[in-house]
């Protein structure tokens, strides 16, 4: 199965429009960017230029918005520009801004979502490297009775449930089962606010491009006539019934559960500071930016953790090659056939199975009492996928074979023992120019690296 490539922008394109917080008239650009780049921050407004790379880990505030920075220099309110850059599979992105926060726009991401699909997305070489969320994992803000929770899914879903202290919007859930969805269902949805909230916010000095434009406003606890006319005074808007509660925002609700979809926005902007797209199905309870960065964060840890992932292998689907037909491309034969079936290949790469058994026959001297399958052995494995990669490629295979020429940076993490089930997954580093490859190699067992190894080796027509 051919890999999903690294997609970026066919082209720049920018929005204008005025900053939530500072009110500043903003200018934001989005640039096409080189693989393997993710997602980049540039104030141009600043001496230098400076770039911040939009991670978790530069999370620094999360009150009223995702908050990123390198030292002194700041950039906020960016989750919505990030959720439609996220969902629209963009995995390289270069953002330029001339002021300290994205423009607000119309409180929702449908604004970015048009313009990308408008200057169209491009696919790029490299392969996208998805994480694949094998068991679940979970951040909980007990003072919030927040929590995040992710599952093992085949894609990227998510859902999201919000309770309110208000009898407009007490409690809601929204859910998006297929990111593709995510233009219509989601995108439009827009940011809002309590009336109560406006004026420590105003006192605060935030929310000075807000207007009834660019938010949901939600008018639930009833003022005097006095304060909410001072109210509008500040904020330059007509002045109206103290006693008519309800959404004053000038375009009505475009769903029910708006607000709510909202959030769900929001989660998928935090996710892309992850570096990586996931494939697993989240479920948001009380979902705020808050909770939001610390499952970022977590996850990032997690990926860590695991350099890179093991195949997902399942015994009972039909292999690519069976035993019958490694046969056919490889001379080796017992006991020095080590891989048993390959079960995934692309132009670039191989995934190869071998059941150790308590039978193999190195493990009568290594060990009697111990047995441990040699580490050389499985260098050999890895080579011996990588042959069947490169010689699939090839008409006549049966008339050629692959030779060492040089194995490097050779790690071993565990022992391999009777009864593990071996995973190899060969990727090529270098093409094949002159008969030569340069490919890198793993072993797994369950999730675990148990040996590494990169190695060149020589594609050579038999006698």
């Amino acid at each position: 199965m051919e890999a999903v490539k690294q997609k970026t922008l066919k082209g720049s394109f920018s929005l204008f429009g005025k900053g939530l917080h500072t009110g500043l008239s903003l200018t934001i650009t989005f640039n096409p960017a080189p693989e393997n780049t993710g997602y980049r921050i540039q104030r141009i407004d600043l001496p230098g230029e400076p770039i911040i790379e939009a991670i978790a880990e530069k999370v620094v505030d999360t009150q009223r918005g995702t908050v990123i920075a390198n030292d002194d220099v700041r950039v906020s309110t960016i989750e919505h520009g990030m959720a439609a850059l996220y969902a629209l599979g963009i995995d390289n992105c270069l953002i330029q801004v001339n002021g300290p926060e994205f423009p607000i726009l119309d409180g929702s991401a449908a604004m970015y979502v048009a313009k990308i699909l408008e200057i169209g997305i491009e696919e790029q070489n490299a392969p996208k490297d998805y994480y694949i969320i094998r068991h679940k994992i979970e951040v909980k803000d007990n003072a919030t009775g927040s929590c995040i929770t992710i599952l093992p899914d085949e894609d990227f879903s998510i859902t999201a449930m919000c309770s309110f202290e208000s009898k407009f919007i007490n409690s809601q859930f929204a859910t998006l089962d297929n990111i593709s969805n995510f233009p219509t269902e989601i995108a439009p949805a827009r940011t809002f606010v309590f009336v109560r909230d406006i004026m420590p916010l105003l006192e605060a000095n935030l929310i000075k491009g807000g207007d009834m434009d660019n938010a949901i406003v939600i008018y639930e606890r009833e003022l005097t006539q006095d304060k909410l006319d001072h109210l509008a005074d500040v904020l330059k808007v007509p002045h109206m019934d103290a006693t008519k509660l309800g959404y004053i925002q000038h375009k009505p609700l475009m769903w029910e559960n708006e607000c709510t979809r909202h959030k769900l926005l929001d989660i998928i902007g935090d996710m892309a500071l992850i570096g990586k797209p996931i494939k697993g199905r989240i479920v948001a309870t009380r979902p705020g930016h808050t909770v939001n960065n610390k499952f970022a964060r977590l996850m990032r840890k997690e990926i860590r953790r695991h350099e890179i992932q093991a195949p997902i292998y399942d015994p009972n689907e039909e292999p690519i090659m069976d035993n019958i037909r490694i046969r056919e491309l490889l001379p080796h034969r017992y006991p020095m056939q080590l891989v048993d079936k390959v079960i995934a290949m692309g132009p670039n790469s191989i995934v190869g199975v071998k059941n150790v058994t308590a039978n193999e026959p190195f493990f009568v001297g290594h060990f009697p009492q111990e047995p441990v399958m040699p580490g050389v052995l499985q260098i050999e494995a890895i080579a011996q996928c990588g042959g069947l990669l490169v010689l699939n490629q090839m008409e006549e295979p049966e008339r050629y074979s692959t030779y060492f020429l040089k194995i490097d940076n050779v790690k071993f993490r565990q022992k391999v023992v009777p009864g593990d089930t071996l995973l190899f997954k060969v990727e090529m580093i270098t093409p094949i120019r002159h008969g030569i490859s340069t490919m890198k190699g793993y072993v797994f067992v369950g999730d675990q690296v148990v040996s590494v190894a990169t190695f060149t080796a020589q594609i050579v027509k038999n006698k």
